[in-house]
């Protein structure tokens, strides 16, 4: 059962509340179990092999270095590992044949005894290539790239809208860059990690993933089960940022393990190895047209956008949306150009195609800004749109430019100098930069069950997936305030097939689509309650609530969160190390469900924008194919050290029509534009304009001694 750390008083709001995460004591002592913490009797531990080629053949794959080390049980190889059904999704299709598509491609699972037996088995597994001429490397004029139909989310991949190109020749005011991002990777704290076991004849699975519904309903395709032979559990999850929002190999391999063996299997995948297995931000390269009028008012805006995408399956970074949203524009073309590597194949990362297209927009309306010697802040406000410049629906809310004023307030912006590269502190140049943000509402359709039981207590079941958010807290609060009573008498239950399915916790859209459902199953409870005179007969009470057709509806508004970043750094000119002194947010995220939790997603989005600025990025390695950062070592995410003083605050905004609670998704909001703010404060602070990411002192450093040339 949820412990509860925090009451609330009968009569008061649940909603909005600062309540304390209901796990947090499980999680600091230890007793809250991830995937790989399931106590299982004979237990087993898989570990993979990985190719170490960029394209090619498996000529031969000699195992029996492997076989005779202590502990090891088996290796699954494509010669003899089980064969599931044809997945939908090709990463999955894991030891089926001996091709290999990118450096890092699963050729071999090693089961051991233990971890360390599998490990060392892994590492005498002897591999023999027939390797093939491989291309990884991006380029915006590669000769393979084509614009696809569709991007990321269902995006239509090209959209134009009246003469952008005669618009921008005809501006008074032009600016013509380009942007470039580099390929970033999720790392969350744990590890893509699966364990499999058979429970008599039912597939029992402890996943790390945030949507258990999708794990089962693939594993059911892939090995051809009944889905009600299978329970897929995700009770706690350390972190994904949108890696672990589809199965992964790690579920697949552990459950041909445990078919293999008939013992319970757990496959971690080892760090280094999830740049390649588990997705990743593929790198974008930007070029932004923006031209205007004397006035600032934008007359033509181009964002063209060019990535990649494996040779496995096709994804391309949306990057180019935002700019369909943000400004009023009455000429705009916005396209992605992708491009087939033989790369890993890219995936969700938090905020895909906002993150780093807001970063390309927000640094291009900069130098407008700069070029137009407008101020930042209002020339932003000057191009704020009646409705939606793509769709032309109205907005469901947009409250943008009080963001924008709200912030330039708490921030002290009006005392800013706007000359670059004026403020110094001894070797110290220190420079103020500002962005928008914006993420659109999503929502999907979701079960949820509410129960009434003759204690007096209730209890609310959905297969909602918490990946450290606090999903179970804030469901108890929804359910709390449609039951008018108080939270110490909710408890909910989260992270199980078992329960009432539920979509993933991606995009955003978790709390809106399970508070939904869950909101729905409460008010109908409470309606029966009151008809039984508020008294709970013998056996309890219980509804079931189900917002297909109402949650995927068509809305006549279009429906978005939006935000505005600002920072104040220090440009080291000895060293060319820049230290973010300030970060400052302001959202207008609809009606917050928890003050201590909304503030926790937003300062931590905050915080991951500031690496994607600063430390964060792979470099692709022409000769080998792969990552060279590719551990935790290499790959650097900010520490407490480098984010000194983060303050996010929030509008009070009510938006009747996003959902009953009247929220808005804020996972991904804090990260939108966090980039691009600490790149525009580095170039007030320098008057060098840094065009990519991640803006590391050496970088730094060459371009300010190419200044003073």
């Amino acid at each position: 059962m949820d412990s509860v750390a925090a009451q609330t008083p009968a009569g008061s709001p649940a909603v909005g509340a600062p309540a304390e995460r209901r796990e947090g004591r499980e999680k600091v002592t230890g007793r809250a179990r991830y995937a790989a913490e399931h106590p299982l009797p004979g237990r087993a531990y898989g570990w993979p092999v990985a190719a170490s080629v960029a394209r090619g053949r498996v000529r031969s794959l000699d195992t029996s270095g492997a076989l005779e080390q202590p502990g090891v049980l088996t290796v699954l190889t494509p010669a003899d590992a089980p064969r599931p059904a044809e997945p939908d999704d090709p990463t999955l299709r894991v030891l089926q044949d001996d091709r290999v598509p990118h450096h890092g491609w699963f050729l071999a699972l090693v089961v051991g005894e233990s971890l360390e037996a599998a490990r060392a088995g892994a590492a005498a597994v002897r591999v023999e290539y027939a390797a093939e001429e491989h291309d990884v490397l991006l380029t915006a004029d590669h000769p393979a790239a084509y614009t696809p139909e569709r991007a990321n989310g269902g995006n239509a991949g090209r959209r134009l809208r009246g003469d952008p190109e005669a618009a921008f020749a005809a501006a008074a005011t032009r600016v013509d860059v380009s942007y470039r991002v580099p390929p970033l990777h999720n790392h969350p704290m744990e590890p893509h990690t699966s364990t499999a076991h058979w429970d008599g004849d039912r597939l029992r699975v402890y996943a790390s993933t945030q949507g258990a519904t999708t794990v089962r309903a693939t594993l059911a395709a892939l090995f051809e089960l009944p889905e009600e032979r299978i329970t897929v559990t995700a009770e706690h999850v350390g972190g994904g940022f949108g890696s672990k929002g589809t199965p992964r190999p790690d579920v697949v391999l552990a459950t041909m393990a445990t078919l293999r063996t008939g013992r319970p299997v757990t496959v971690a995948i080892p760090r280094r190895m999830l740049p390649a297995a588990t997705g990743h931000r593929a790198p974008t390269l930007h070029r932004l047209r923006l031209g205007s009028g004397p006035d600032g008012r934008l007359a033509g805006l181009l964002h063209e956008v060019t990535t990649y995408t494996s040779r496995v399956k096709e994804f391309t970074e949306q990057a180019a949306v935002p700019a369909r949203v943000m400004y009023a524009v009455p000429h705009s073309l916005t396209e992605h150009r992708v491009v087939p590597l033989d790369v890993p194949t890219p995936s969700w990362m938090r905020a895909p195609g906002e993150a780093p297209g807001m970063y390309a927009l927000e640094s291009a309306m900069d130098e407008l800004a700069t070029a137009l010697n407008r101020d930042p802040v209002e020339l932003r406000i000057a191009n704020e749109p009646d409705a939606e410049p793509d769709s032309g629906k109205p907005f469901s809310s947009r409250h943008l430019v009080e963001c924008l004023r709200e912030g330039a307030r708490r921030f002290g912006w009006s005392a800013r100098d706007p000359r670059p590269g004026t403020r110094r502190e001894g070797a110290l140049l220190i420079g103020t930069g500002v962005a928008a943000a914006t993420y659109p509402v999503l929502v999907a359709p979701s079960a949820a069950s509410a129960e009434a039981l003759p204690d007096g207590t209730f209890v609310v079941r959905i297969n909602a997936t918490d990946i450290g958010t606090g999903a179970r807290t804030i469901l108890a609060q929804v359910a709390a305030d449609a039951l008018g009573v108080p939270l110490e008498r909710v408890r909910s239950e989260v992270g199980s097939t078992d329960l009432p399915p539920a979509p993933l916790a991606g995009g955003s859209s978790g709390s809106s689509s399970w508070g939904w459902a869950v909101h729905q199953a409460c008010a109908e409870l409470a309606a029966r309650l009151a008809e039984h005179s508020g008294r709970v007969p013998e056996g309890g009470l219980r509804t079931l609530a189900d917002t297909k057709g109402t949650a995927d509806a068509e809305s006549p508004y279009a429906r978005h969160a939006f935000g505005a970043h600002f920072a104040e750094v220090a440009v080291d000119t000895a060293t060319g190390e820049t230290r973010v002194r300030r970060l400052l947010g302001v959202f207008a995220a609809g009606r917050i469900l928890n003050a201590r939790t909304a503030r926790s997603q937003l300062v931590g989005g905050m915080t991951m924008g500031l690496g994607m600025a600063l430390t964060e990025g792979s470099t692709t390695d022409p000769v080998f194919g792969d990552f060279a950062e590719s551990d935790l070592a290499a790959y650097h995410v900010p520490s407490h050290a480098d984010v000194p003083d983060v303050e996010a605050h929030w509008l009070d905004e009510e938006d009747p029509h996003t959902n009953p609670m009247g929220s808005k998704g804020i996972g991904e909001i804090g990260i939108v534009g966090s980039a691009a703010a600490v790149g525009n404060a580095v170039h007030h602070a320098t008057g060098v304009r840094f065009r990519e990411l991640p803006l590391t002192p050496d970088r730094v450093l060459t371009g300010l001694r190419a200044a003073r040339r």
